[in-house]
């Protein structure tokens, strides 16, 4: 088990070659061992499998556990410092958790895990997604990269986007006049 770094370039064939060769290279002056690239569908697919299958990976570091799923985007330019922050938040808590994503776009998942059973970790857990959505916003970014707002984010829509949520539930209210449509699950209870 170790980090691992999925990267595709997309271009002519001599192009992303010629790309794959460079970032190999770069690759192995800093310690990345291992590089495998592939240009056939089917040998690509084998690569991204196990990207896909690291959700559920994820959960055998611990079965049985509640796992809180969270995302966040920043800037390219803050997307190292962000990760690493995150990392170290995850690290000095008795709870173990994985960050992966598609960070190309400045967005990455953390998946934390805190036992089922004991509410503190499950408290942990939610303190861990409000300090790492503090820190997205810190750095211009913002709560949600993907999984957008609902439940577990509603209350940070009004810090990140204080003018626009009156916006947001004009456009809300003329396409759900009678509110049938998630109530309750975008817009922060506090504003009416």
């Amino acid at each position: 088990e170790q980090p691992h770094l999925f990267m595709e370039f997309h271009g002519s064939e001599m192009s992303a070659r010629e790309q794959a060769e460079q970032l190999q290279e770069i690759a192995r002056e800093h310690g990345g061992d291992a590089f495998d690239w592939a240009s056939r569908s089917e040998d690509r697919n084998k690569l991204w499998q196990a990207r896909h299958d690291a959700y559920p990976a994820a959960l055998q570091l611990r079965p049985g556990c509640r796992p809180v799923t969270t995302d966040v985007c920043v800037p390219i330019s803050r997307l190292a410092d962000c990760i690493h922050q995150a990392r170290d938040m995850i690290d000095h808590s008795d709870i173990p958790g994985v960050i992966l994503g598609h960070v190309g776009d400045g967005n990455f998942h953390v998946l934390i895990l805190p036992n089922a059973e004991n509410p503190d970790q499950l408290a942990e857990a939610e303190r861990i997604n409000h300090r790492l959505v503090e820190l997205a916003l810190s750095m211009d970014g913002t709560c949600s990269g993907e999984h957008g707002i609902g439940m577990g984010k509603k209350d940070f829509l009004q810090q990140e986007h204080p003018s626009g949520i009156v916006v947001m539930r004009q456009i809300k209210q003329c396409l759900d006049p009678k509110g049938i449509l998630n109530p309750g699950k975008i817009f922060p209870d506090s504003i009416a």
